[in-house]
C-alpha cells in the first residue's frame, strides 16, 4: 500500500471535526493498524458521506464518534467540543446514530412505546406521549403503532422506528450506518427520501456511511474515500459523475460503480 498523505480538517464552527484518529489492535510484532491519522470536517447542516470497501474502517469511525469505542488515539469534537470531555447526557442530545440492521436495533421485547419513551425518561422530558406521538408521525408511521413490539412490524417499518427514536431527544447530528442496506431495493428509496425530508425540514448534519456510491450521491454534498482505514481523499458528490478523482484507488471504487450502474 502506497503512504498516504494524511488530510487535516478544519475546524472553524463545523458540526463534527475528526483529526489524526487512529486505532491499534493486539501487541509487539502482532499490533496492527486499523485506523491511521484519520482526518475529516463536517460542517453545520452538510451530509458527508464515508465510502470504501468493506472493512475500510467506516463504520469504525462512526463507532469512535458514538462513543462506543474508546481506545483511540487523535481528537473528535462535535461542534467544537470534545467529546471525550462532553457529559454523556449531553452528548446524547447532540448526536444520535442509526444503525444498519432494523432487525437487531429494536428489543424484541419491548414495545414501540418502551423504545421511545426510554430515552424520554432518562433525559426528563416533558410531553413524552406527544412527542412519541408526534417522532411517529414524522418518520411515517401511525401512532397506534406505539403498542405493536418489532416482530409485528417490516423491515421498513422498524427502521423508520430507529429512525424515530433517534429523532426523539431532537438531536442536531445524525450519524447513519447504511440505514437502508439491509432493507428491499423499493424500502430503500423510501427510507432514503424519508432523510432527506427530515434533513432538509430539521437542519440537521449528516455523516452517512455506505458502500453504494449511488446513495452517496443521493444524500451528500462531499465524501471521503476510505481504503485501509485512512482516507484517500475528500472530495466534492459532482466527481463521482465525472470520475476526476485525484487518488489512483478512489478512480478505481468510482469507475467500478459507474459500470455496474451502466451494466444494469
Amino acid at each position: 500500500m502506497n503512504a498516504v498523505t494524511p488530510i487535516k480538517a478544519s475546524t472553524a464552527g463545523n458540526a463534527i471535526d475528526v483529526n489524526q484518529l487512529s486505532i491499534d489492535l493486539g501487541y509487539g510484532g502482532a499490533k496492527k493498524r486499523i485506523l491511521g491519522d484519520v482526518c475529516f470536517s463536517v460542517a453545520q447542516g452538510e451530509s458527508f458521506g464515508l465510502v470504501g470497501e468493506s472493512g475500510s474502517g467506516k463504520s469504525t469511525i462512526l463507532r469512535c464518534i458514538a462513543r462506543l469505542l474508546n481506545l483511540w488515539d487523535g481528537e473528535i469534537a462535535v461542534e467544537g467540543k470534545s467529546v471525550s470531555n462532553m457529559p454523556f447526557s449531553e452528548y446524547c442530545r447532540m448526536v444520535q446514530m442509526v444503525f444498519q440492521d432494523p432487525y437487531g436495533s429494536l428489543h424484541p421485547r419491548q414495545s414501540i412505546r418502551t423504545a421511545l419513551q426510554e430515552p424520554l425518561r432518562i433525559h426528563r422530558m416533558d410531553r413524552q406521549v406527544e412527542r412519541m406521538e408526534r417522532a411517529l408521525i414524522d418518520v411515517g408511521l401511525n401512532p397506534d403503532f406505539l403498542a405493536r413490539y418489532p416482530h409485528e412490524l417490516s423491515g421498513g417499518q422498524r427502521q423508520r422506528v430507529a429512525i424515530a427514536r433517534a429523532l426523539i431527544l431532537e438531536p442536531r447530528i445524525l450519524l447513519l450506518d447504511e440505514p437502508t442496506s439491509a432493507l428491499d431495493v423499493s424500502v430503500q428509496a423510501e427510507v432514503l427520501n424519508l432523510l432527506a425530508d427530515i434533513r432538509a425540514k430539521r437542519k440537521l448534519t449528516y455523516l452517512f456511511v455506505s458502500h453504494d456510491l449511488a446513495v452517496i450521491d443521493h444524500m451528500c454534498e462531499r465524501l471521503a474515500v476510505m481504503q485501509y482505514g485512512q482516507v484517500v481523499e475528500i472530495m466534492d458528490r459532482e466527481v463521482l459523475s465525472t470520475g476526476n478523482a485525484k487518488n489512483p484507488y478512489a478512480r478505481e471504487l468510482i469507475e467500478a460503480s459507474l459500470e455496474y450502474d451502466h451494466a444494469v
